[in-house]
């Protein structure tokens, strides 16, 4: 009987599927997976390749498999698209990372430690923070801007104009609630900001000239 020697595992939330071959790539078995099950499963199984693409929670589950003793092998998803054969469901989807970790040539990614996954995610927590008060000192420059209230670029400016806002008493009512939602949001944004800002130079010496080539 032929030895399974590479596994398709195409993952989600609550359902996975594998599907396996031997070393001709003929299909073994193909199998769906609850989520409590899947690390059981692979207990019981001969040591092999496990591949699967490289998505949300791949990381994840790849860690879990190096433990075990499996070579596991990340595939960029755009690498894996070639090879499904019919309308995509997780069965065809696994048998299509399968057959792409099999052909010779592949370029995978490296799974990454939970330590590189957490520096990535204060990256992006910034930059979510960038984006929000960016479009937030856009929003406050244009509703102001229709009452004429206008000022210079920088959040020094911005503190100014939110201040003198507050003291005129003309300022309307009406323009004055929506206003101030924002300018809180806005001010809520800028610590958070901040707090990612020392975490990410402590991460990498490159991080204070990336952060001013965008924008931060």
């Amino acid at each position: 009987m032929s030895e399974v020697t590479t596994i398709g595992l195409d993952i989600a939330k609550s359902l996975f599927h594998v599907h396996a071959a031997d070393e001709r790539g003929a299909m073994l078995f193909s199998r769906k997976l609850t989520r409590g099950k899947l690390l059981d499963f692979f207990a019981g199984q001969p040591r092999c390749m496990i591949a699967l693409e490289a998505c949300g929670g791949a990381h994840h589950w790849a860690r879990q498999l190096l433990e075990m003793g499996y070579t596991v092998r990340l595939i960029p998803p755009a690498y894996v698209k070639p090879f499904v054969k019919r309308h995509k469901n997780d069965a065809i989807d696994a048998e299509a990372i399968c057959e792409a970790a099999q052909r010779p040539g592949m370029r995978f990614v490296a799974v990454k430690s939970e330590e590189q996954q957490a520096a990535g995610l204060v990256f992006r927590t910034r930059d979510l923070a960038v984006r929000q008060r960016t479009q937030l000192t856009n929003a406050i420059r244009g509703h102001l801007a229709e009452y004429g209230w206008v000022a210079p670029r920088g959040k020094a400016s911005m503190t100014m104009l939110a201040d003198l806002l507050d003291e005129d008493e003309m300022a309307s009512k009406v323009c004055r609630k929506p206003r101030s939602r924002c300018s809180g949001s806005w001010s809520t944004c800028w610590p958070s900001l901040m707090s990612a800002s020392p975490r990410l130079i402590a991460r990498s010496p490159g991080a204070p000239g990336r952060m001013r080539q965008r924008g931060g």
